[in-house]
């Protein structure tokens, strides 16, 4: 009781913090920062630069109401055809820019639903996505998919197109839970699923699940969770639902009186917690789990885990390149994001230009408070010397704020001078932590629950 109390005091159960998976974070994206800063940063890139390239599908045949991710529900392709058209002028545009000698080593297709593609249309995208750049030999290439938006065709061709990693949305399997977000999925669509894809050679697969969900209870998750165990997935993430209806219209046919409360979401985080950890999946961050011979969990262990817009990554790449409406580009000068709707992002290409359209250009100060913050959610530490490393002295300049951070927080950090340590009774208020090093941050800032 006494560590509840702590953690109240603490701002765990009433705050509403970032996830961090960008500093600054997207509402500190201006308009300042756009197509100028875009075309410029892609052809600053250095010869033999590793790209992570981001592939933005905006389209799904049926609309989650728990989803705040930027997509639309559609009834035929004609939309999704006519998208695909001037997805294939960006990319274009983007490979007679890009310089010589640089090579993409990670590819994403996220959404909505990627999987609303027919085998048709992957080929297509793959053939123009192949002639950007050349792809690197150890290159990854990972697919959202829908169960319910997905067939053995659509699968064959993910595969023959290079596809070897597959992350797939869960969310619960209770059937009362999945009626109240609008997504409809069973224990079997999704088992065949994953064996489809273990069968065409897809060894590593994510399933993600969801808490916080309406009518979502301790039993209901403690169950869904023994499932997930079941299909003995490589990889696991584990969210928090994030309720931003202010953000994401459909979220208001959510019930918002069938939602557990903040120490309800804190009791079935921590029974999940315990169930995976238990099956023996290596806890990665603060809501990821990997088995421990996948490359997550290595990349933990020796210190190489980053964190991006897909969460956390050993992705080490120079930059990653966002394609399609609402997609982030992050680069070492900065983030800048395409134009939210289809329909600003299509005129923008037609015309011939690019459709970044804010975004924010990082001050040196900015580059070493992003990567200090990435540390505390990936090793749940700073570590004073090894930013001076990186940055020379300037490091030393956040020594202050760790002081306050161990002065604030004594029965949850530690600072010896050199580094600040999150200590295990702290680890549900690593993001409340993080935002004391965000300089841009405010209470009004409107985000998602701590817990």
């Amino acid at each position: 009781m006494e560590k509840i109390t702590q953690l109240t005091e603490a701002g765990l159960f009433s705050r509403n913090v970032p996830r961090y998976t960008s500093y600054p974070t997207a509402p500190q994206f201006h308009e300042g920062v756009a197509a100028g800063s875009f075309d410029g940063w892609v052809k600053s890139l250095a010869t033999g630069s590793k790209l992570s390239i981001y592939v933005h599908i905006p389209f799904c045949e049926r609309l989650c109401w728990f989803c705040a991710c930027r997509t639309q529900g559609v009834k035929s392709m004609t939309p999704v055809e006519a998208y695909l058209d001037i997805l294939k002028v960006e990319i274009a545009k983007l490979a007679r820019t890009i310089p010589d000698g640089v090579t993409i080593a990670r590819l994403h297709w996220g959404g909505g639903s990627p999987t609303i593609l027919h085998p048709k249309h992957i080929d297509l995208l793959m053939e123009w996505l192949r002639e950007l750049a050349p792809i690197d030999p150890d290159w990854e290439f990972s697919v959202e998919i829908d169960p319910a938006a997905v067939n053995g065709d659509k699968l064959d061709a993910l595969v023959r197109n290079g596809m070897n990693r597959a992350s797939i949305g869960v969310q619960d399997f209770n059937e009362k839970v999945q009626k109240a977000i609008g997504r409809e999925q069973s224990f079997e669509t999704t088992r065949d699923i994953v064996e489809g894809l273990r069968a065409r050679g897809v060894n590593s697969i994510n399933l993600d699940i969801v808490y916080g969900l309406p009518h979502q209870d301790a039993e209901a998750l403690g169950k869904t969770v023994a499932k997930v165990i079941e299909l003995n997935p490589d990889r696991i993430a584990l969210f928090g639902y994030a309720h931003v209806p202010w953000m994401a219209k459909r979220q208001k046919m959510i019930p918002e009186d069938a939602l557990p409360g903040p120490m309800d979401r804190f009791n079935m985080f921590n029974q999940a917690y315990a169930a995976l950890k238990a099956a023996g999946y290596v806890p990665i961050g603060i809501d990821h789990f990997a088995k421990p011979g996948d490359s997550l969990a290595i990349a933990a262990a020796e210190g190489r885990l980053r964190r991006n817009f897909q969460g956390y990554t050993d992705d080490v790449c120079t930059a990653l390149v966002g394609l399609g409406a609402s997609s982030i580009s992050r680069f070492p000068q900065g983030y800048v994001q395409n134009r939210a709707t289809t329909n600003a992002y299509a005129k923008e290409i037609n015309e011939g230009g690019w459709s970044a359209t804010r975004g924010i250009a990082m001050s040196p100060d900015d580059q070493l408070r992003a990567r200090a913050i990435e540390m505390l959610m990936c090793e749940f530490a700073v570590n004073v010397p090894a930013l001076t490393a990186e940055f020379g002295s300037v490091a030393e300049t956040l020594c202050p704020d760790l002081h306050r951070i161990a002065s604030e927080y004594p029965n949850f950090t530690k600072f010896d001078g050199e580094v600040l340590t999150i200590l295990p009774e702290g680890f549900h208020l690593t993001r409340i932590i993080a935002c004391e090093l965000d300089a841009y941050h405010t209470t009004a800032a409107k985000h998602s629950q701590a817990i």
